[in-house]
């Protein structure tokens, strides 16, 4: 059974950073419960008339009781009895011919509530209308039959008028004051609520401490939303001149930025100083891994969806380490969906899965990329896609060939698949040193991300952390 974690830190948080939205939600149920109220409640009006219970020597039947003025309890089961005498259909009927109203028995028994005053001698008869004036008449046929028929039925006892009914000026309801605060708290309610549940069950990763709860590595760097401007992460539009692409017009060249399709101005030294900065720390980080092993490493990168920057991440990482004066082959291992070729403008074969069946020597398949005025690094495409990519990568000549390139370059990166994609990724990785994990904000969720950590961990492959990516922080 999965724990649910409440961060009540984190609640208040998101409640300060979406108050615009209660306050608009609370402003918006305050207005559509006062138009409401407005214009579409009828407003109702109340007449009331008050008597009071008369009792001195009292004969129902044939029997005789002598009652004290005093008795309060008696006084309120007389006061019970009148009620019940009001609503009888003889004397509503009575009510609506004199006060001379279209009204049925039904209808005049809805409009009426009476009820005794502060448990004393004292009861009032309270008659509801749209129409004041018919509150009116009512009221005043009550205060005019109601007491004859009273005596007429309890002999001995009667009931005298307190207080006469008026014309009510003003409507008793729709209180438009108390609807309108009334809707303005649901407003909030609902507002802080849907936040509260939103936040509670809400999965994605959004910051180091959600990757910090899903699994036990560190977060090697945060590297910001690079289409963005905010944190420095804005790609610059600086002219992208690398090999095997033709150059753009600059009139075409911010559009295509802004929508994507160049990738290149995503790598090296096209990037804001933010993102730049964040890969640096990658690549002297991954360095610092293997500061008491061997000099010849060979690291995985992959993610747990597609679409998580794993081979922006890989390139960029190895244009980092290429800074370091390192000797850096990036090779693209994702032989089902491969993009290496198309975000560093190069030709997509000869390549990896060429060499693999044989149709080539590796040294056919690298290419020479010039990142930058002091960064080179060579590249090994993925080639023809095949229909066995995961057969080609755990073969032994696979294997074999990572062995060989381990005594020409210093560092290897391994552009993999998605871990929870495809399987191809957890074969390739029982021959690397170690796996960098991308994680992208807001896209991937924890359980997704502590399920490709497990798999990984399930193959004996060292995860060196997890990479951050398209932090809006």
């Amino acid at each position: 059974n999965e724990e649910l974690e409440i961060d009540l830190q984190r609640l208040f948080g998101a409640l300060i950073q979406r108050a615009w939205m209660i306050i608009a939600a609370t402003i918006i149920c305050a207005l559509v419960t006062l138009g409401a109220t407005q214009f579409l409640i009828t407003p109702q009006y109340e007449s009331t008339a008050m008597f009071y219970v008369n009792n001195g020597s009292l004969s129902v039947g044939g029997t005789s009781l002598s009652l004290s003025s005093s008795d309060i309890s008696v006084s309120k089961s007389l006061v019970d009895s009148y009620i019940v005498i009001l609503k009888t259909r003889e004397t509503l009927n009575d009510v609506a011919d004199y006060a001379e109203v279209d009204r049925s028995y039904a209808e005049l028994k809805a409009m009426i509530t009476a009820s005794a005053v502060n448990d004393t001698e004292i009861f009032q008869v309270v008659v509801t209308s749209d129409d004041p004036a018919e509150a009116e008449k009512i009221a005043d046929a009550i205060s005019y039959l109601l007491p004859k028929r009273i005596a007429n039925i309890v002999e001995g006892t009667s009931a005298e008028i307190v207080d006469h009914a008026v014309k009510p000026s003003s409507p008793s309801s729709p209180n438009v004051m108390k609807n309108t605060i009334l809707g303005a708290m649901i407003g909030f309610i609902f507002a802080v609520g849907a936040i509260c549940i939103y936040e509670i069950f809400n999965t994605l990763i959004r910051s180091e401490e959600d990757i910090e709860q899903c699994c036990s590595y560190p977060v090697l760097t945060v590297v910001p939303d690079m289409r963005t401007q905010s944190k420095g992460g804005y790609y610059q539009y600086a002219p992208v001149n690398l090999p095997g692409r033709r150059g753009k017009k600059k009139k075409n060249q911010k559009k295509q930025i802004a929508t994507g399709e160049n990738e290149l101005s995503f790598v090296g030294s096209n990037l804001g100083f933010a993102a730049s900065e964040a890969y640096k720390m990658l690549g002297t980080k991954v360095q610092f891994s293997f500061a008491d092993e061997q000099d010849n490493h060979v690291i995985c990168v992959s993610s747990s969806l597609p679409g998580e920057g794993k081979s922006l991440t890989a390139i960029n990482l190895a244009h980092s380490l290429s800074q370091l004066n390192k000797k850096v082959l990036l090779v693209d291992c994702d032989l089902r969906k491969p993009t290496m070729a198309q975000k560093l403008g190069i030709k997509q074969e000869p390549g990896l899965s060429n060499h693999l069946v044989r149709q080539c020597e590796i040294t056919q398949t690298i290419q020479r990329l010039k990142l930058s005025a002091t960064s080179s690094i060579d590249v090994v495409p993925a080639g023809d896609i095949p229909p066995n990519a995961t057969e080609l990568l755990s073969s032994d000549r696979m294997a074999r060939m990572i062995e060989t390139l381990r005594d020409a370059y210093d560092v290897i990166i391994l552009d993999l698949p998605p871990v929870k994609e495809v399987s191809d990724a957890l074969v390739v990785t029982n021959i690397a040193d170690g796996v960098v994990l991308v994680a992208r904000e807001n896209y991937c969720d924890r359980p997704l991300l502590s399920a490709s950590v497990k798999q990984v961990e399930f193959v004996n492959a060292k995860i060196m952390g997890i990479v951050l990516n398209c932090s809006r922080e």
